[in-house]
């Protein structure tokens, strides 16, 4: 049974404050969704169910105190973000638990106007559970099909390496993503705490993927600064990048970026919540995209930081007074920057184009 989380309670509340500032409801607006973490997609009504179900201890920073006061700026700060994480990990327990998951992730960004996820997930992590690796990617795009089935929402799935474990574990995992690619499978990526981890050592991993045909797109420039989105960028061969935002510190790098092609998912809340920046409106998407960088706006964790995909387009609008017309252009680059088949692509464009020609606080579009 699904049970709705508490911040879907303020959906209507926003609508309602956008429809009386006359400016177009963010929920309609249609929007690829290309960084979010598959235990962070989590509903936070679901994690505690869950773990009541199996008498799961759930620290306080996930139950009174949720969503928990996070910063990734040392060491110590990351591991406890990690613990949560693999905290919240713990309440899969059954084939039914994952299905579940997957399911709600769709209902929520659909609510957001989602219309295309890239749901990134390390099978490593639950293999042990689920009767190993393959077991489990298999488990989740049966749920991925049956998810996208009853919302409407296309949905892929980005295998991701984990780059505190051994390069080697890597490579298993690409020849994994391999051997699905084309079957719900499009991307390989390499997440983690970037400051651990030698990043040129995962590069045989990428290079399973990149024969395979894949999107390489692993994390980098978020914790680490423009060095390390360089790193990805030349050992790894991103053409998509997680973060990356700290990209914006070095102009010729970010006009490397721009003139590749290479995408730049930016979590806006997340960076705030773990440390990044100081608040939202030091986010610096603004210079990004004077820069003519590709952007796509992302929730990453949800479970941990409080807010899903609109949210992201709602903080950016407020923080920094951005118009209908460059939401509608954020919008329009996450759904290029997607590996959504281009029929799809085109059909989203012309519905971005549809919302942005339609009269302020009126957009009735839905999903």
């Amino acid at each position: 049974m699904s049970v709705e989380d508490p911040a879907d309670r303020t959906h209507d509340e926003r609508e309602a404050r956008e429809m009386g500032s006359r400016r177009r409801p963010l929920a309609t607006l249609p929007k690829a969704h290309l960084h979010l973490h598959f235990t962070g997609s989590l509903r936070h009504a679901t994690l505690l169910e869950l773990a009541a179900r199996d008498g799961i201890q759930l620290p306080e920073s996930l139950v009174g105190e949720w969503p928990p006061q996070l910063s990734a700026a040392d060491e110590k700060g990351w591991f406890r973000f990690q613990r949560l994480y693999d905290v919240a990990r713990s309440v899969l327990r059954t084939e039914d638990d994952v299905r579940r998951l997957v399911q709600e992730a769709a209902e929520d960004d659909v609510r957001d106007g989602g219309r295309w996820l890239e749901i990134q997930v390390d099978p490593s992590g639950y293999g042990a559970r689920f009767g190993g690796i393959t077991a489990f990617t298999e488990l989740v795009l049966d749920a991925v099909r049956d998810a996208s089935q009853t919302t409407g929402l296309g949905i892929a799935v980005v295998i991701a390496a984990n780059r505190t474990r051994h390069p080697l574990d890597a490579r298993t995992l690409a020849r994994l993503a391999a051997q699905y690619a084309g079957r719900g499978v499009v991307g390989f990526g390499l997440s983690n705490d970037e400051r651990r981890g030698v990043t040129t050592d995962f590069a045989p991993a990428f290079a399973i993927a990149e024969r395979a045909g894949l999107l390489l797109d692993p994390h980098g420039g978020e914790l680490l600064g423009p060095a390390s989105v360089r790193t990805v960028m030349e050992a790894l061969h991103a053409q998509r990048i997680g973060h990356g935002v700290r990209s914006v510190e070095d102009p010729a790098l970010l006009a490397q970026i721009v003139e590749r092609g290479i995408a730049l998912e930016i979590c806006p809340v997340s960076n705030v919540a773990l440390g990044v920046y100081s608040d939202l409106t030091s986010v610096p998407l603004p210079d990004l995209l004077e820069a003519g960088a590709t952007v796509a706006l992302g929730a990453d964790d949800p479970l941990l930081f409080g807010s899903r995909l609109a949210a992201q387009y709602a903080t950016m609008r407020a923080a920094h007074g951005l118009d209908d017309e460059t939401l509608a252009e954020l919008a329009s680059m996450s759904i290029g920057a997607s590996c959504a088949p281009e029929e799809t692509k085109h059909e989203l464009l012309a519905d971005v184009k549809t919302w942005l020609a339609s009269e302020a606080g009126s957009a009735t579009m839905t999903p």
